[in-house]
């Protein structure tokens, strides 16, 4: 088997990476998008063994570490995108709004090789705006008259339409607006709920095919489980392992008793007690300050629920000498009075004090490792002595 590079353009460039992809899918050469223009992916020599059925070498985006490239199969991808429509509904035609080399916005023409329907497609060349979406919305539902529309967004994305009165109201018109990435604010939830929005929170990664749990729920043919805090998800839209790392592999991939294969995130979690999963954040990026672990997330989600004006938030702990970690908050806002005491007051009542943010500060964006996904190390460099 060989492995082809595939470079994916943007905009309406990135369909034209359809065919080979509907090749892969059946049996064709197995494919390693990347994004055009970027140099070739610099793939592990020797690539060691590759499974029966793969169709696409992906590399992962996470907001720590080093990439790594997961191993797809046919089988995997097709079912995840067969359990999507079973779960939303019914097929429908997608509209690609996220850059198509990444496994979220890869999905998303794949779901519409499986429904048979025609992407629509917004062009990202020059960045995502709200005007650049409902155009793009709007042309995919002239496109498709009657017919179930769904797309994907990742949090930031949705919290920007929803600044938008034009933009909210075409995303309103979606069946289904599918987010992942990161975790969705729970402010940004309670407004697209108001404006008659159907967000469906998704969860997963490269390894998993995209998002494997909806809104707490695995997918059908998924699995769930938390062991010691650490989330493991299961089932048919598993990887297959790793590209020429079969270290990884064997660190990250394990199987039960049963014969079920099972992959070790790096997300803490818990399972309430109807079931649902809740994503707590990543087990790497907790806060351990004066003896106590402090859940970026909680803090994040307290500031973007008790302050108004803030677009983005990221909480991450930066090393202090008698604290060990001390807990520091990067946001976006246009709010000039937004003083470090401002702050910690405002979140007084919903934080225990060691979790109260001892270091702030406001900028003009915050800086990405794939869709959605902070670079947190880049963040923590901001706060960090002699950055």
């Amino acid at each position: 088997m060989t492995l082809r590079p595939l470079p994916v353009g943007p905009g309406a460039a990135a369909l034209d990476v359809l065919p080979a992809l509907r090749a892969a899918l059946d049996g064709g050469p197995a494919l390693v998008p990347y994004a055009a223009g970027s140099p070739l992916p610099d793939l592990p020599d020797p690539l060691g063994p590759l499974p029966a059925g793969l169709a696409l070498v992906v590399s992962t985006s996470g907001s720590t570490g080093s990439p790594k490239r997961a191993m797809l199969t046919a089988g995997a991808l097709l079912a995840s995108a067969t359990a999507t429509h079973e779960v939303l509904g019914g097929p429908g035609s997608w509209l690609l709004s996220m850059p198509a080399q990444h496994i979220a916005g890869l999905q998303v023409l794949i779901r519409s090789l499986v429904a048979d329907t025609d992407p629509g497609v917004m062009d990202l060349a020059d960045g995502f705006t709200p005007a650049r979406f409902a155009a793009a919305a709007g042309q995919h539902a002239r496109t498709n008259p009657g017919g179930r529309r769904y797309t994907a967004l990742v949090p930031t994305q949705v919290a920007r339409l929803l600044d938008d009165p034009a933009a909210t109201a075409a995303l309103a018109a979606y069946e289904a607006v599918l987010v992942g990435g990161a975790g969705t604010p729970a402010p940004v939830r309670e407004r697209a709920e108001r404006a008659g929005v159907r967000l469906v929170p998704t969860y997963g990664m490269s390894e998993t095919a995209g998002g494997c749990v909806y809104a707490g729920r695995p997918l059908p043919g998924a699995s769930v489980r938390v062991e010691d805090g650490r989330v493991l998800l299961g089932g048919a839209t598993l990887a297959s392992g790793y590209l020429g790392r079969p270290d990884l592999t064997a660190a990250a991939f394990s199987q039960d008793d049963s014969g079920a294969r099972w992959f070790r995130t790096d997300d803490a979690g818990h399972l309430d007690a109807d079931g649902e999963l809740h994503v707590d954040g990543r087990l790497d990026d907790l806060i351990n300050t004066g003896g106590y672990k402090v859940s970026p997330r909680v803090v994040e989600e307290a500031i973007l629920s008790r302050l108004t004006g803030i677009r983005e938030v990221v909480v991450v702990g930066a090393p202090d000498p008698k604290w060990g970690q001390t807990v520091c908050a990067a946001m976006v806002t246009e709010r000039a009075d937004l003083a470090r005491d401002t702050l910690r007051e405002a979140l007084r009542d919903v934080l225990p004090a060691h979790a109260l943010p001892q270091r702030t500060r406001v900028v003009d964006a915050i800086p990405q490792r794939g869709p959605g996904k902070p670079d947190r190390r880049a963040v923590t460099a901001w706060f960090t002595v002699g950055q």
